[in-house]
């Protein structure tokens, strides 16, 4: 376009993906007051219903409901003021009772804007819209793909319904086990180790306290996160003694926690 171009971004799109602009622009643009426009517009939309005829009540009414649409927003002082948003043929009849030296080239400016967010939305829609077959071995083609997309699905959905039936059964279950059992529970999903190699790891990784007389209990970090609990069992001896011991359990949410962790290494080749 020659002449005057509008420098702003006038015409923006809806969550819906329709262009629209709305009537601070057009006042901004064009040199109008707000309240100006604001009652230019009511103006429009009352003028139909002072007419009797049926089909004209009925045109109004479309043009209220598709082409404008009453909104708000906060001017510069926090307060709320009201404004219109409204699509390319809300602004085409708006347009017609602006007037001014410049006037054409604004209508033109916003009419070009208008044009090119309509071809943004087209492009996006036809990329993210699958292609409709142009022949009978291109519907074959596509039919072949989905079903294969399907069956890869079904697999995988197959394949974890073991470890989704796990962690549910688990985490509602209140039955803390002993490491030796969460042992034989990895191998069960997959990963080959052992009491021995699992206490191991957990000392390595700080689950599990390395020294002293604490050694092989959890350690403060372990159990703020829940994943164990010390069992105490009081033991009467003959003489008349009484000796606590202290058993260490993994609770349902360090069964998960602790199975999830090792299939993850697994899957990157990094078995404990």
């Amino acid at each position: 376009m020659s002449g005057i171009i509008i420098q702003q971004n006038v015409v923006y799109k809806t969550e819906k993906g329709t262009p629209v602009t709305d009537s601070l622009k057009v006042a901004q643009v064009f040199g109008k007051e707000h309240k100006n426009i604001i009652r230019t517009i009511r103006g429009m939309l009352q003028s139909g219903s002072k007419l009797s005829s049926t089909e004209n009540r009925s045109a109004e009414n479309s043009a209220h409901h598709k082409w404008f649409c009453e909104s708000t927003y906060f001017d510069s002082r926090g307060n709320k003021q009201p404004m219109f948003i409204m699509t390319r043929d809300g602004f085409s009849l708006l347009a017609m009772g602006l007037t001014g030296a410049k006037a054409m080239q604004f209508k033109v400016g916003f009419i070009e804007q208008f044009n090119a967010m309509e071809r943004i939305v087209r492009q996006v829609r036809q990329a993210t819209t699958p292609a409709i077959p142009q022949s009978f071995a291109e519907a074959l083609r596509l039919a072949a793909s989905q079903a294969e997309q399907i069956e890869q699905q079904q697999k995988k959905i197959e394949a974890d319904a073991p470890r989704v039936l796990f962690s549910q059964a688990v985490e509602t279950s209140n039955e803390s086990v002993l490491i030796g059992e969460l042992a034989k529970i990895i191998c069960q999903n997959g990963v080959n180790t052992g009491e021995k190699r699992l206490f191991a790891w957990m000392r390595e990784n700080g689950y599990l306290c390395q020294h002293g007389e604490r050694y092989n209990q959890p350690t403060q970090k372990a159990m703020e996160l829940g994943l164990f609990e010390i069992k105490k069992t009081t033991i009467q001896k003959p003489n008349g003694d009484t000796l606590i011991s202290n058993t260490t359990k993994v609770t349902g949410k360090g069964q998960v926690y602790f199975v999830n962790k090792f299939l993850h290494n697994n899957q990157k080749n990094l078995q404990p």
